[in-house]
């Protein structure tokens, strides 16, 4: 057994009593007490574009406890809300694959989607949207009968996607067009577009469905947006010492279920920022592997998973202290991230 799981079955043996040291790459940061460990126990679900596989992770034991194969480089992904039901963007091979994700045998594939990058359950479970890139469209796809709804026209190359929690709308970015497209769930029909910083990379709704985050990875900012008028409410920019500008890149989005904390994902910084959503201002600014992709938070917000593409690994942060506990190994160039409960 390494030292990890020396530790891990010391934690277990002595739950709330004492704390273990774990390193992250050369930096030392205090373990999560097992007692919050164990509170946030699911498994978190990372894409591997270069091994065409999801590393599935433990939240409990903090290590990979198996590795599922799909189709060729695996990019976005979600987990239906009961856990039951995974959903892979494998884009090269132009299908949405449907999964068990407690088997992690293969259901159903969605075949003939074009180049799909990111996707979105619609809150009540019925629908999954789907970016597909190199087309500029988004796809509607119904669950229940296994088929495609229709499509929308978008913006040249679109990428983020994120559905409202009424089902009412839904949101795109098109990197290229630099801009965000609100489309109406029900018409699919485009009601707006909003202008934002140069390459949009992804979206979030706030949890009362009021705001839209949206991360823009050459300007170097997120955009926080009304809803309901359709304008730019604020423009948070990002300042990291000894960081370059051109090396801040933010990309993935997580909000805590309360609203207050947003997280983003700050590419080739490695860093994770912390962002007060009442103030706009960035609170703190958390160390993780090379080239921070994407984000996942365990059920009650406890730990949060970054992806970590360039140095193929996943760092677990402590939501409540915000820092960083240790990295997890994963495939190679690990993309996206999903748990259940998202």
């Amino acid at each position: 057994m390494n030292s990890f799981g020396v530790i891990g079955a010391w934690l277990s043996r002595h739950a709330c009593k004492r704390r273990a040291v774990l390193g992250i790459a050369s930096v030392v940061a205090p373990l999560l007490s097992a007692s919050a460990v164990s509170a946030t126990a699911s498994e978190v679900f990372v894409t591997n574009e270069k091994d065409n596989t999801i590393s599935v992770i433990s939240s409990e034991q903090l290590k990979v406890v198996r590795t599922i194969k799909v189709g060729q480089r695996p990019r976005g992904i979600g987990i239906s809300s009961d856990g039951s039901t995974l959903f892979v963007c494998a884009s090269d091979s132009n299908s949405v694959q449907v999964l068990d994700a407690r088997s992690s045998k293969k259901l159903y594939q969605f075949a003939g989607i074009d180049d799909p990058e990111q996707l979105a359950l619609s809150a009540d479970g019925k629908r999954l949207y789907v970016a597909n890139e190199d087309a500029g469209t988004l796809t509607a796809l119904d669950l229940e009968n296994r088929k495609e709804i229709g499509q929308v026209e978008v913006g040249v190359e679109p990428e983020g996607v994120a559905a409202s929690p009424d089902n009412k709308i839904i949101a795109v970015t098109s990197e290229t067009t630099n801009m965000v497209h609100f489309i109406d769930a029900d018409r699919l029909e485009i009601i707006a577009n909003v202008l934002v910083g140069s390459r949009p990379r992804h979206v979030a709704f706030s949890p009362d469905g009021k705001k839209l985050w949206v991360s823009s990875e050459i300007a170097g900012v997120v955009t926080v947006i009304d809803v309901q008028s359709h304008a730019i409410e604020k423009t948070i920019a990002f300042e990291v010492s000894g960081v370059t500008a051109d090396k801040i890149q933010p990309v993935g989005i997580r909000l805590t279920r309360d609203g207050k904390k947003a997280f983003v994902a700050l590419g080739t910084a490695n860093r994770v920022a912390m962002i007060n959503t009442e103030t706009g201002r960035v609170e703190k600014y958390i160390l993780t592997g090379q080239r921070t992709w994407h984000l996942a938070l365990t059920p009650n917000d406890r730990l949060l998973f970054a992806t970590n593409g360039a140095s193929n690994d996943v760092t677990v942060i402590d939501v409540g202290r915000l820092k960083a506990l240790k990295s997890i190994r994963v495939g190679r160039y690990p993309w996206g991230a999903a748990t259940a409960q998202d």
